[in-house]
């Protein structure tokens, strides 16, 4: 299988969005255990539900063998 130049190998590229993800929930869950979120903060909130939900698509369409992946 050749790779593009920019590409990293399929397990790279899987553990880099593993990591992302799981960046991602760790964010969400420390604003998750504040019992008020700011309007900046809530607006964080939706960010990172978006990102992470991207991270999770990427990394299901890597895991199934599909070439393309979800930029992120």
């Amino acid at each position: 299988m050749e790779l593009e130049a920019n590409r990293l190998p399929e397990s790279e590229e899987i553990l880099k969005l593993e990591q992302e993800h799981r960046h991602y929930s760790e964010q969400l869950e420390a604003l998750t255990q504040k019992s008020y979120l700011s309007e900046e903060e809530q607006l964080e909130e939706t960010r990172l539900k978006k990102l992470k939900l991207r991270a999770k698509d990427a990394l299901t369409a890597r895991r199934n063998g599909h070439s393309h992946a979800y930029a992120v």
